[in-house]
Order: structure tokens, then sequence, then C-alpha cells
């Protein structure tokens, strides 16, 4: 195998003109200290190890999917454009996608970065920085930390969004600029600009370090072969997948849906998976009433569940036959699915509380399966299972039946509900229960599991769901809704208490009891900012008869103050408890069938 050595400027000047991305590629990835890294890597002489090419010849640039470069980068961006290649000779990165697109970035591009807290949909969020270095800066004296973070780096390398200011101390330039320098002589009036420009202070010794330092970056840039890489010429797709997955297995591991996507690509007519999938998976997360927090892989592994093929999400599995399979299934496939994220998302699940992405799939597939939609109507039997399919995933969120490897406890509950939809169509919420704990994983509540609910306190992600199971409205995320603190936590603050003489261990106890879920309850948002800090006994005088009940709130008067805090808790934690031990599943594919189901 004989590699050879190239220029970066040579490089980049070919990318997006001759040099590709194959769908294969997973998007990028690296943060602005990453590419900093890199050039002082380079500007240093160290390596950065060879690169990997695929040379493919013109008859075959059809047979797959190409991609652009990316380099106006947004963070947190997973697309690049598709490229059309015709006329072009095309080569493909298979290893290295990360650091020449951090090159050309770093070179030609910006960075965008969004400000800590702020929407991605708010243009005036992003900051589109490039890459400067500082020529005063001394390479050879003390290292710098990035973002806190000791990264070895030592000349003066920052991302900003305008022309930073300089002074006696810092002299900046884009790092782009050394582009321009197409040859010696341009380099040499570049050089003397530079040098015309520094202050009057500038001492002979910060002079020759900023020389210094032009000269390492151009001929970093131009004269040194600093990029190594080896072309493979086979056409064979198995091959060139085989070479990549190898060649990447030592960096950061490749998602297999991004090996899939390219394997569906060259079986799918006329539909450009990538695109699809990419789209699908941000119109599930954006693009429904809730966020939703799902990605490519989840997406994948649901197409083996609800084409009833293996469910354990290997390679291995998306063969020719199932491919085809799952392309004749997909416009179904992508049906359930989205009536499965608005089921969930009108029960008030979201990406915030969401604990387990494979919660879901038995409810896609008893979807997918039924044809009914999100079972958002108000018949009988829509009303009935969305009931019993909230009350039985809310069981196995909270009792983590998803958790670990779960794909024997997946294909268990498929088998569950296939057998139980041959007789009926309603969601076999018994079955699954019965099934699965005498698998291990209980997901109904009993003496055993009740105390794990009572610890959601304020602040978890299963604090929603625990509260959720206490009422028997299901449709929270139809409603506006809060989650309140009973007695109001402003009430409880250790100053106030300790102005009213109550000694330190009481205040304790009451702070300790304040997020506990026996002092939270669900409101309705207008109720909440109605009850505000008032205090609860008084704000209860404005509710109606069956409030407290429908709240689980404690009879006794005396328990409603801050004072009495804990012991509220403690009484009606152990109404929670009563109620939790209520909660009793349908009869509903109850069958022996259904209990002894397996994969």
């Amino acid at each position: 195998m004989s590699y050879v050595s190239s220029t970066i400027s040579r490089v980049l000047d070919q990318i997006n003109r001759s040099y590709f991305l194959p769908a294969i590629q997973r998007p990028y990835v690296w943060q602005p200290d990453q590419i900093i890294a890199l050039f002082d890597s380079l500007l240093k002489g160290y390596p950065i190890s060879s690169f990997l090419f695929w040379e493919i010849r013109p008859e075959r640039r059809a047979d797959w999917e190409i991609y652009k470069f990316v380099d106006n980068f947004r963070q947190g961006s997973t697309h690049n454009e598709l490229a059309e290649p015709d006329g072009r000779d095309v080569m493909l990165v298979l290893d290295g996608q990360q650091r020449l697109t951090s090159l050309f970035i770093g070179l030609r591009g910006t960075y965008a970065v969004r400000a800590r807290y702020a929407r991605r949909n708010n243009p005036d969020a992003w900051s589109r920085q490039r890459l400067y270095i500082d020529l005063l800066k001394d390479p050879a004296v003390e290292e710098e930390e990035i973002d806190g973070e000791d990264l070895g780096v030592t000349y003066g390398l920052r991302f900003f969004e305008q022309d930073p200011i300089n002074d006696a101390a810092h002299h900046w330039m884009k790092v782009g600029r050394i582009l321009d320098c197409t040859s010696d002589d341009a380099f040499d009036h570049l050089r003397e600009a530079i040098v015309d420009t520094l202050p009057d202070t500038t001492t002979r010794a910060q002079q020759r370090i900023a020389e210094r330092t032009l000269d390492r970056l151009y001929r970093t840039v131009w004269k040194d072969g600093v990029i190594a890489y080896y072309t493979e010429k086979d056409q064979s797709y198995d091959r060139v997948l085989d070479i990549f997955i190898r060649a990447n297995d030592g960096g950061t591991k490749l998602s297999k849906s991004d090996l899939l996507l390219s394997m569906i690509t060259a079986q799918w007519e006329g539909v450009s998976a990538r695109q699809e999938i990419y789209a699908f998976v941000d119109h599930l997360n954006d693009g429904l009433t809730a966020r939703n927090r799902l990605d490519k892989d989840f997406v994948m592994k649901s197409c083996l569940v609800l084409c009833d093929l293996d469910p354990r999400y290997k390679i291995g599995n998306f063969t020719n036959a199932n491919l085809e399979r799952i392309e004749a299934n997909w416009r179904a496939i992508k049906a359930s699915l989205e009536a499965t994220l608005r089921l969930v998302n009108r029960f008030g699940i979201d990406a915030e509380t969401l604990t387990s992405l494979n919660a879901l799939l038995p409810i896609a597939y008893y979807l997918h399966r039924i044809g009914g939609g999100s079972l958002d109507g108000s018949t009988p039997f829509e009303a009935a299972n969305a009931k019993r399919i909230q009350r039985w995933l809310l069981g196995s969120l909270l009792n983590g039946v998803f958790g670990g490897s779960s794909d024997r406890t997946i294909g268990i509950a498929r088998a569950t509900l296939q057998t139980a939809l041959e007789t009926g169509r309603d969601f076999p919420e018994r079955a699954l229960v019965e099934v699965l704990v005498g698998r291990g994983r209980a997901a109904a509540f009993d003496e055993g599991n009740i105390e794990g609910v009572l610890g959601s306190s304020y602040g978890k992600r299963t604090c929603f769901l625990a509260l959720s199971l206490l009422y028997d409205a299901h449709a929270w995320g139809a409603m506006p809704h809060h989650i309140d603190h009973i007695i109001p936590r402003s009430l409880a603050d250790r100053r106030a208490l300790a102005a009213q003489n109550i000694p330190a261990p009481e205040i304790d106890r009451i702070l300790a009891s304040v997020n506990r879920l026996g002092n939270l309850q669900l409101l309705l948002a207008r109720e909440n900012l109605e009850k505000s800090n008032m205090p609860f006994d008084r704000w209860l005088q404005t509710r109606d008869a069956d409030f407290r009940s429908r709240h689980l709130i404690p009879n006794d008067p005396a328990l409603w103050s801050v004072r009495a805090l804990p012991e509220f808790v403690a009484a009606r934690e152990e109404l929670i408890r009563q109620r939790l031990r209520q909660i009793d599943v349908d009869p509903v594919g109850d069958t022996p069938q259904a209990q002894a189901a397996t994969i």
C-alpha cells in the first residue's frame, strides 16, 4: 500500500470540486477547540495521521449518493448538502473527513456557535466566527488553556466573530489570508505589510516571532506535504464498506445508522434514504406539538421491529431482502411512528420526560398493526386504548422496563402483541405486564416499586411521569400545565422560617420535604398562576369540593401550613401509595398464549 503526499493548499483546492463525501460518512462533529488543536499540531510539525480516499470511475458516479464538505458550519448541524458531480473526477473521502473539514473551515470558512441557553431558531443567537492567529504570541512560551482545558496549544489561535483589536501584545491575522500567498513573492508582500502595521512599541524579538509564525504558517499550507493519503480504486461496494469500517474503528465510533443509510440508499429506488430519514427525524423532533429527541438509530431499529424482523440492531439484520421489506413498508412505518409520538406527546411525555426511546416500540408496533392513527378520537375504543397505553407506558418508564439490554424485552413484547391481536384489537396491557414481570421486568406497581415512584422528586425527569399516574386525565400535552408545589416553595425559605423562631432541626425537616413528590401536584398553568405564593389553606377555599380528592390532599386542615410540611408530605405520600395500589390493568389480552409469548 503506497501513500502519496500533498500540501494543504492543493487538497483544499479540490474540496467540493473533485473531493467529496460518501453517504456512509457521519456528520461533522468537531468543536472549535479541536480545530485549534489541529492547526497548532500542524504549525508544530506534528503528523496528523493519514487519509483514505476512494476514486470513483465516471460510469459509477450515479451509483452513490455524494455530499459536499461543509465550509460554513453551524454548531449542532447534522446535514451536508448533496453534490452534483457530473463531468468531474470524483474522489470520496473514507477516512479524514473531520480533519479535512476542519482545515476547510479554518482557512476558508466559518464556524457559527450559539449563545448559551438561546433558542436555535433565533437568528440573533448565532455568532459566525473565523479562525485568527496572534502573530506576537511566542509558541515556545507557556501553554494556553481553551475553555479551561489544557490542550497543549501554544500558538495564539482563536475564533472571533469580528476582527479582534490589536495592541502592543497582540497582533491578530485571519488565518485564511495565507491562501492569498500563491507565490513566494506574494508571501513576501504579506509579511512586509504585516511588519509595517506593527506598532512602534514592538520589539525586535516580537517582530522575529511574528515573522517566524507567518513563515511557519506559509510553509505548512503551501510547501510541506502534510497530507499523506492512500487511494482505493476498487469499485466493489462491499470491499469499500469493509475498508471504511476498519479505517474508522480506532476513532470516534460510527453510528450504525450512518452505514445503514448508505446501504439503504444503494438499494432503494427513487428515494434518497439519507435525506428522507434525516428529514423524518427532524419532523418528529421539531414538527409536532411537542419537542422530541429521537435519532436515526431509533428510526432504523423501528423499521426492524415494525416489519417483524429480528429486532436486534445490527448490520447483519439489514440484508437486501430485509431492506426491500422496509422500503415496501416505509410509508406505513412513518405513519405509525408519527402516530406514536403524537399519542405520547398528548400524554405530556416529550424530550424532557421520555426516559427510554425503546419503550415506544411496542406502542408503535400496536398502532402499526391496527392502523388506528394516534387514538385521538372520542370513540370508546380510542379513549380506552389510549388510557391503557398511557398506564402501561408510565409503568414501563418509571420501572425501567426497557433499561439496559432491551432487545429481548422488545421481542417478548412484540410476540405478546402479535398473539393478542390475532383475536382482538385492544392494547393487551395486562398480558404485557404479566409476561414482562415473568421475565423480571415489572411494568406495574406493587410494594416493591411504589417507594421508587415516591422518590421522583422535583427536578427529576421522572417527576411528571409519577404525578400523571395520580390523575384520570391523560391529555396533559393538550393543556398547558405546571408541576406545582402544594405548599409554596417560596414560603419554605430558611430565613423566613428562622424569623418565625422555628428551631433549626425543624427547618431542616421542612426544607427536606418541600421538593418531595408528596408536596407536588399537576395544575393547569392558569390555576398555578392564580395560586402563586398564596398560603395553601386560603387558596384551597377557592377550589371546588372535589379538588382535594382529585389531588389526594389530606383532609386535616392542620397539615396545610408550611410548618406542618413534613407531616403533610408523609400523609399525602400515604394517600399516593393507596392510589398506586389501586391501579389495576384491564384484562384485555390476558390469555395463556399472550402470557407465554417469547421471541
